[in-house]
């Protein structure tokens, strides 16, 4: 009987990100072992050792950088502007590298990042989770199914209310810096849109800063046209009391809309685990509907497929182990930096 050896992998960063979207799927899935945690934080060292009994807490990404030959993953859930530096430092110990979004502080960075992991031949994967969101599954199903022609448009809208800037990275770098809307929340939706439609041009965009000393974008609006001629019309923001639908997706068979967002993240944050029984089940009142307005014909609610985080994961392990592809490609993550670079030269910072 042949023995395989978990992946063993380590994390930097155990903010949000580290503790809710990677250290959750990587303790669930028996392809990995969590070896080591990096956080400077004393209060994130006592969780992360109550919650990864198992895992080595160091104090530093340079503790756990120089012990990167002892591990076949390091996953960088930290900022943006330090992905480069560390992940160059892992992929040469040996180790294969999971970014998180942002991919890079800019494109420059992430070229020269994807050039480190061919030169060391070691995978390089970008953390585009909401591939994987409930709602996108279904409109990918639905789309793929005819069920509502050929598109024209698609309506994406990310917004939250998040009025007071806080002590976190996101809210006290700059653009330069990999921080805003633009690089958080907008990263989602782009890469779904070019994940769905494929490449695309930015016919428009407008970026604001809306916060009281706020340092990056606060809210922006992204006008793309793709190469097979759908639009995609892109709003995020931290600033909305109020949000439109999630999906407003035109076709020349009918539209699908829907509300709310996909409730996988606040199901982690409330302590659930992705093995957990009914995780990644949207309840009926978080459903869609499709169909036509202007006739007879009722909307018909859409059965939401399982939000299905834990695919990312399993996609490292199959690409890591049995050479399939990727689950994200770094090209794809690149090509969404590319907008990103577009959409701040076409927008620079207004302040309102």
């Amino acid at each position: 009987m042949v023995v395989i050896s978990p992946i063993r992998t380590g994390i930097i960063g155990f903010g949000l990100s580290g503790r809710v979207f990677h250290a959750p799927f990587i303790q669930t899935n028996p392809a990995f072992s969590l070896d080591l945690i990096a956080t400077s934080d004393p209060t994130r060292q006592a969780d992360a050792r109550t919650r990864h009994p198992g895992a080595t807490i160091v104090d530093s990404p340079s503790e756990l950088l120089k012990r990167a030959g002892e591990l076949d993953l390091v996953v960088l859930a930290s900022p943006a502007h330090v992905h480069l530096e560390q992940g160059r430092a892992a992929l040469e110990a040996g180790a294969a590298i999971v970014v998180d979004k942002p991919f890079a502080a800019s494109v420059r960075e992430a070229e020269e990042l994807i050039t480190a992991s061919k030169a060391a031949a070691r995978p390089l994967i970008v953390f585009h989770n909401r591939r994987w969101d409930s709602d996108f599954l279904t409109l990918k199903r639905l789309i793929a199914d005819g069920r509502l022609g050929r598109v024209h448009r698609l309506e994406s809208t990310f917004e939250r209310w998040s009025p007071e800037l806080r002590a976190r990275w996101q809210d006290t770098s700059t653009i330069g810096q990999g921080a805003g809307i633009t690089f958080d929340l907008g990263s989602h939706l782009i890469d779904q849109a070019l994940e769905l439609f494929g490449p695309a041009t930015v016919v428009h965009a407008e970026t604001a800063v809306l916060r009281p000393g706020g340092t990056s974008d606060d809210e922006a609006f992204i006008s793309l046209l793709h190469d097979g001629g759908v639009r995609s019309h892109l709003t995020v923001s931290r600033m909305a009391g109020q949000s439109g639908p999630r999906f407003r997706v035109l076709g020349s068979a009918g539209a699908f809309i829907v509300h709310g967002l996909d409730g996988q993240e606040p199901a982690l944050k409330s302590g659930m685990m992705p093995t957990d029984a009914g995780y990644g089940v949207e309840p009926e009142s978080g459903w869609g509907s499709v169909g036509v307005e202007a006739t007879d014909a009722p909307l018909e609610q859409v059965r939401a497929e399982r939000g299905n985080y834990p695919a990312f994961y399993s996609g490292v392990a199959a690409h890591l182990r049995d050479e399939a592809s990727a689950p994200v490609d770094p090209e794809a993550a690149l090509a969404v930096m590319r907008i990103i670079a577009r959409v701040h030269e076409l927008s620079p910072q207004q302040r309102q």
